[in-house]
């Protein structure tokens, strides 16, 4: 009896490991945002070290460009760090975590929460309880079935955010480490800035105003990005801009209908989502602009977003 002798199996080849895998979770491209989270805390600290050389219209100068930078870094640096976390090691992304928190005064564990409870509900209207899922959406003090006026939004949603404790609290429900990461970073804005304080308060005092307004600069790119959007389609639940230079500076935060319809795409791939997409998003009507979201006023070209009337956006 002849024994059959089964044929050997080939090893599977061993791929390659990316030239990022050791460092960056998803792309090299994620060297640039992790740098700028550097290059954003040092132009700060520089400012810090170098006001008593200044003259306040230097110190203003500075005190604008603080505020700029956060506007900036919360749809930018900050945002695409949620979706995509830059490091293939956990203790990189936690200390980059607490220098967003620092040079953001702002905890970015509660912005992540915040954020993502925003694609939950993708600007949503008020639903049957009254209330929207998406907590900054522009419905949430709109009236009938309309979106708030631009700068009542603006200028108010920053006062209507939670609290840092109540935000911990709903993050704890289902993640407490996440939710003790995120008062670590809350105590740790308190603890530096006080230094801050009692080293420099005129520092700390002119900063402030410039602080609020870099949120507001925020929600105003924020109103763009959702305002004459459809929260009902998937596809269409964003307002995309395919400016170069502001998708350039942002990296590709104009393509905000393509993020929210899928946001864990890494910001390098979004000009190829948009080209997988374009056919679905015509015919969903998708709203588009020429111009920046944070000039999107400008943009006259734009058919105008009915808004609920300034004097019935009180609850």
């Amino acid at each position: 009896m002849t024994e059959t002798v089964a044929p050997a199996r080939r090893a599977k080849p061993q791929r390659r490991p990316k030239p990022h895998a050791l460092l960056f979770r998803y792309s090299a491209w994620d060297a640039v945002p992790a740098a700028l989270v550097f290059v954003h805390l040092g132009l700060l600290v520089a400012f810090l070290i170098f006001w008593p050389q200044m003259t306040w219209p230097e110190r203003m100068a500075g005190a604008a460009a603080y505020g700029i930078a956060i506007g900036w870094s919360l749809d930018s640096v900050s945002h695409n760090f949620i979706h995509n976390p830059f490091f293939a090691w956990e203790p990189l992304n936690r200390l980059t975590s607490l220098l967003l928190t620092l040079e953001l005064g702002t905890p970015q564990t509660m912005y992540g929460y915040v954020h993502m409870r925003h694609h939950a509900g993708n600007s949503d209207r008020i639903g049957a309880d009254g209330t929207t899922v998406d907590p900054i959406s522009l419905y949430q003090y709109g009236a009938d079935g309309k979106v708030e006026p631009t700068w009542s939004y603006v200028f108010k949603q920053f006062w209507r955010d939670d609290g840092p404790f109540t935000v911990a609290a709903k993050i704890r429900s289902k993640r407490p480490k996440e939710a003790a990461q995120a008062l670590q970073e809350f105590w740790a804005i308190v603890g530096v800035y006080l230094v801050v304080l009692v080293l420099n308060w005129k520092f700390v005092l002119l900063l402030a105003p410039f602080y609020y307004l870099g949120h507001c600069l925020s929600f105003l790119i924020a109103w763009y990005e959702h305002a004459g959007a459809d929260p009902d389609q998937p596809i269409a639940t964003g307002v995309s801009t395919y400016e170069p230079l502001y998708n350039w500076a942002f990296l590709n935060n104009g393509y905000h209908a393509e993020h929210h319809h899928r946001p864990k795409v890494h910001w390098s791939r979004m000009a190829q989502l948009r080209e997988e997409t374009r056919e679905a998003q015509a015919a969903a009507g998708v709203r588009t602009l020429r111009v920046a979201h944070f000039l999107g006023f400008a943009d006259w070209s734009a058919q105008k977003v009915p808004t609920a009337k300034a004097k019935n956006i009180a609850r």
